[in-house]
């Protein structure tokens, strides 16, 4: 199959589109799909009906899945950290950090390590669109001074913007 130049999406529908045409292909190019993630031009009143606030997440990993992590507002700091050491049972050994800027898309898998990702700022929000492929309903948190593990189970908070009730957010059968 010949492969065409995708356009650049314009809104956050074209994105989601184009995401699904890159998806339904066996074999999908990262740096593809980084780019195309990266070249939609955020635009607030698109998203803002799906935007839920936090200021940072636990480190984690991404249960062998693809993780894309585009900046639609403000400022995030990825921190990489490396796998810890089971036997070890120390602390988590910082790799690398980047502070991610609006428009700008991150990827992550577990080969390349776990990671947090955190709003530094005080007085500005930050908002991201995270794709994982495949989706995933666990992964593990880890704690930054031993080096623990956590299987923790995914929460949604809505669908299609909706606010979805918290019990129904969360497959209780093992897919």
């Amino acid at each position: 199959m010949e492969h065409t130049e995708l356009d650049k999406p314009e809104t956050l529908d074209d994105l989601i589109k184009t995401l699904h045409k890159i998806f339904e292909s066996d074999s999908v190019n990262v740096e593809e799909v980084q780019s195309i993630m990266e070249s939609y031009e955020s635009k607030p009143h698109e998203w803002m009906k799906y935007a839920k606030f936090d200021q940072y997440s636990s480190i984690h990993d991404h249960t062998d899945s693809h993780c894309f992590l585009k900046l639609l507002q403000g400022q995030l700091k990825e921190t990489l950290f490396d796998w810890p050491d089971r036997k070890l049972q120390a602390g988590m050994k910082q790799k690398t950090q980047q502070v991610l800027l609006e428009n700008q898309c991150a990827y992550i898998n577990d080969s390349l390590g776990l990671h947090r990702v955190e709003n530094v700022s005080h007085t500005e929000t930050a908002v991201s669109l995270h794709l994982y492929s495949p989706p995933f309903q666990t992964c593990q948190t880890f704690d930054q001074r031993t080096g623990h593990r956590n299987s923790v189970k995914m929460t949604f908070w809505s669908k299609f913007g909706e606010r979805t009730p918290y019990e129904s957010s969360v497959s209780q059968e093992n897919n």
